[in-house]
């Protein structure tokens, strides 16, 4: 799952979850009804917390198709979008996941003997690759809408409008110098922390740095 870890590690938010695609990809091939059930969480924990950003109230929803659709919602796509239509039959799947995965693991209502042994041979190799791609791609896609929405928001200072991902040259410049605070499990880069912090010191280091370039 490495293009989910990838995205992880540029939205350090998300850091928690590398614990479950750990488990997740540790448990595929000795036991399928772990990394299953690590998969159906990894999904609903991103689903839970773009709700919780949002304010959007999940109430009593358990199942993991009715997150899911509850996340799409979330992030702007009503019933009637094509994306939306997509999301039910993606919830559907990860319904089916934890359907599956019930069938198969050995808590789950207690299993005879010749069905613990046969248990990950219930599942061929293409449909365990299919389940876990799946998961990584409605992974990414959910994480990477939610964070396209929550970039820094723009600030406005006497008149003059700066824009954080407009000042690329300078937060290059500034992280250089500076680099990342970390706190606990989140970590972010010094530009915007300024930026967020105090937007007129931000501003006067952007022109400074500006002024001593044309210099």
């Amino acid at each position: 799952m490495e293009k989910l870890r990838t995205l992880i590690e540029q939205h350090s938010r998300w850091q928690p979850l590398e614990d479950i695609i750990n488990r997740i990809e540790a448990y595929l091939h000795e036991d399928f009804s772990m990394s299953l059930g690590n998969s159906k969480s990894l999904l609903e924990s991103i689903a839970k917390e773009i709700c919780l950003r949002q304010n959007l109230e999940i109430g009593n929803t358990e199942s993991i198709g009715g997150l899911l659709k509850m996340a799409f919602l979330a992030l702007g796509y009503r019933n009637e979008s094509l994306v939306n239509q997509i999301s039910g039959a993606l919830a559907n799947i990860a319904q089916q996941m934890g359907s599956l995965r019930n069938d198969i693991d050995i808590q789950a209502h207690g299993k005879t003997l010749d069905e613990i042994r046969e248990r990950n041979n219930r599942v061929d190799d293409l449909a365990k690759e299919f389940l876990i791609d799946s998961t990584e791609l409605v992974a990414c896609f959910l994480i990477q809408n939610f964070e396209k929405d929550n970039m820094p928001a723009i600030r406005v200072n006497s008149g003059d409008e700066l824009i954080y991902l407009e000042c690329e040259e300078f937060n290059e410049y500034w992280d250089e110098v500076f680099g990342e605070f970390n706190m606990g499990d989140y970590s972010y880069p010094s530009s915007e922390i300024l930026f967020n912090v105090d937007y007129q010191a931000y501003t006067m280091e952007y022109r400074a740095h500006g002024t001593v370039e044309e210099e």
